[in-house]
């Protein structure tokens, strides 16, 4: 039986990037740091309040061939890609701490049914919800 997951994956443009990016700006923890040859490393970081999941940060290589991996590059830095939600306790708070930081933003924080959100991009262009939920109705 499946418990959770305990990787998820994040293609980037540049390894080395990524990892100033997602250590500096939102603050995880660097896990892993390895060189796998051919220029790519295995890179690994957690988000600060969630140590048990490891984000891959995936040079487009991994596990392609040549023409898969430039096509994924080209979505990728084309903003196509959209792996996920990223949770917040106070997303106007965090907006503001992540602006000052120097995250890009699509969107600021607004009120939506699920809750508040405010779109971001990292520096590879995948894009993200920053998002504090909206209590359960019937809580």
């Amino acid at each position: 039986m499946i418990n959770a997951f305990s990787h998820m994956c994040i293609y980037v443009l540049d390894q080395d990037s990524a990892k100033a990016f997602y250590t500096e700006k939102p603050g995880f923890t660097l896990i892993g740091d390895h060189d796998m040859g051919d220029g790519i490393q295995w890179l690994t970081v957690s988000p600060p309040n969630q140590p048990d999941l490891e984000v891959v940060l995936a040079d487009c290589r991994m596990g392609h061939d040549a023409e898969t991996a430039d096509q994924l590059r080209a979505l990728v830095a084309k903003g196509a890609i959209g792996p996920g939600v990223l949770a917040t306790d106070d997303c106007q708070k965090s907006y503001e701490e992540l602006s000052a930081r120097g995250v890009e933003f699509l969107q600021a924080p607004t009120e939506r049914f699920y809750g508040t959100e405010a779109l971001l991009r990292d520096d590879s262009g995948n894009w993200f919800s920053l998002s504090k939920r909206a209590p359960v109705s019937g809580s």
